[in-house]
């Protein structure tokens, strides 16, 4: 199955495309450009997030809350990552032990369906 992703990387840099080969227990996967389908090798430990969405597009207007409840997701938790930017969402994945784990939104209506957040990119992570 192909996944549409947009990758955030630590450096600030922005990749969008589409993937079937991410696995969270690999350091290496393989995106395919949106737009002229070129495959590039990804170094998961260069990643702050891989945000797995509905369309490329999005809608800039719409205004995601996070104090909504969703229920069968898990925690709620705050990410704060070393760049300033925090996201909020519910997590049934996250051990400190591990490199990563999967978020989802507060916001049903959200365009991101979820998150893999990558540890070494994050200041702080607490259970809100």
């Amino acid at each position: 199955m192909q996944n549409r992703i947009v990758l955030h990387f630590i450096d600030g840099k922005i990749m969008k495309g589409f993937t079937d080969n991410f696995f969270p227990n690999k350091n290496l996967f393989h995106v395919r450009d949106k737009d002229n389908g070129t495959a590039t090798e990804i170094d998961l430990l260069k990643l702050k997030g891989i945000f797995f969405v509905k369309s490329f597009e999005g809608n800039r207007n719409y205004k995601e809350r996070t104090d909504t409840e969703r229920m069968g997701i898990g925690k709620k938790i705050q990410v704060r990552f070393k760049d300033g930017e925090t996201l909020i969402g519910y997590t049934s994945g996250y051990s400190p032990e591990r490199s990563g784990f999967f978020t989802f939104p507060s916001d049903a209506g959200s365009n991101t369906e979820r998150v893999f957040v990558l540890k070494n990119s994050t200041e702080d992570i607490r259970f809100i």
